[in-house]
């Protein structure tokens, strides 16, 4: 009988990188699968020169030795060149990796297909259901899409053989459809400053600012004051009447694009992701999200088949990232 030796256990760091912090992490990976990934260290991008200087300081501070390896997630898309960052100075280029980091194997993803790897790898523990079925699809496609900065989108195809892939996509850029009259009068009013509105600009942590001025100048009500973090808390903690009419129109969009992304990827479940998503989690269960997921007319019936769930894992980024390695590298 042949016996198959287990695998042996390989040490990375794990990089999650933003545009206004980075987090780096040691983690653990084996037979495919992540083992462990310690608690993170969260440098703020703007005060380190890029990442080299990082891994420096985060070397700093383990004199026993960094692992020669890492899992390198980052915002925005990958490509063999040069990586430029929106809100920040720093630059990538994928060749200079190892020689800059002084690993002997990496990978490097974006940060939204890291996600898509955190939904596959994760345990059931760290799902929430928010709407539809409870039972999950063992195979098939599984729609992700996060609101943070910007709306997040990605496809992740399981196999029946237990192995699976993951899209990344543009998806969040698609246009921007109205459901009911309101929408048609906040996309009129959002126009006048944004000639082409994609999903994004109406379901992101800075929509709720758009969402906001529109409502606001639609009935008559004075726009609250502050930028989009403190409109977030105005309208989670209820302090400001036009804040939380906006956090309910975003749970609204965020709904109806959900479900479809979910017919344009065939998808027989959908994850929400990302901190916005979290940090919104009662209120997207209180909300119309589910009415608006399934409301696709002659398609309502398949809509209500499809499982909608909310990953909570707390560092999806950095567990995402050591589950692509562990996969490449299995």
């Amino acid at each position: 009988m042949l016996i198959m030796a287990k695998e042996k256990t390989k040490s990375l760091v794990t990089i999650d990188v933003g545009g206004t912090n980075a987090r780096f992490a040691l983690a653990e990976v084996a037979d495919g699968k992540v083992v462990s990934v310690n608690e993170p260290t969260t440098f703020a991008t703007g005060s380190v020169d890029g990442l080299a200087a990082a891994w420096q300081r985060f070397a700093d501070a383990h004199p026993e030795g960094l692992p020669r390896a890492a899992a390198i997630a980052v915002a925005g898309p990958v490509n063999a060149n040069e990586i430029r960052f929106t809100n920040s100075h720093w630059v990538i280029r994928p060749a200079d990796i190892g020689s800059e980091l002084g690993v002997d194997a990496h990978c490097l993803i974006n940060d939204f297909e890291a996600v898509g790897h955190a939904v596959a790898a994760a345990g059931e523990e760290h799902f929430l259901h928010l709407s539809g079925p409870e039972e999950i699809p063992e195979f098939g496609t599984t729609t992700i899409t996060g609101p943070g900065t910007g709306l997040g989108v990605a496809a992740l195809v399981r196999r029946p053989d237990g192995s699976y892939r993951v899209q990344p996509t543009e998806g969040g850029h698609i246009g921007f459809a109205p459901e009911d009259r309101v929408e048609e009068k906040i996309l009129a009013v959002v126009r006048e400053s944004l000639p082409r509105v994609s999903v994004e600009r109406m379901c992101s942590g800075p929509a709720i600012l758009y969402l906001a001025e529109a409502i606001a100048r639609i009935e008559g009500l004075p726009m609250p004051s502050g930028d989009d973090r403190e409109l977030w808390l105005s309208a989670i903690t209820g302090t400001d009447p036009v804040a939380v009419k906006a956090m309910e129109r975003f749970c609204m969009i965020l709904g109806a694009a959900a479900g479809d992304l979910a017919l344009a990827h065939g998808s027989n479940a959908v994850v929400i992701a990302g901190g916005l998503g979290l940090r919104l989690r009662d209120q997207i269960r209180a909300s119309g999200f589910a009415e608006r997921f399934v409301y696709k007319g002659r398609f309502k019936s398949l809509m209500e088949t499809i499982p909608v769930r909310l990953i909570t894992h707390p560092q999806p980024g950095l567990f995402g990232a050591a589950a692509a390695f562990a996969q490449a590298h299995s």
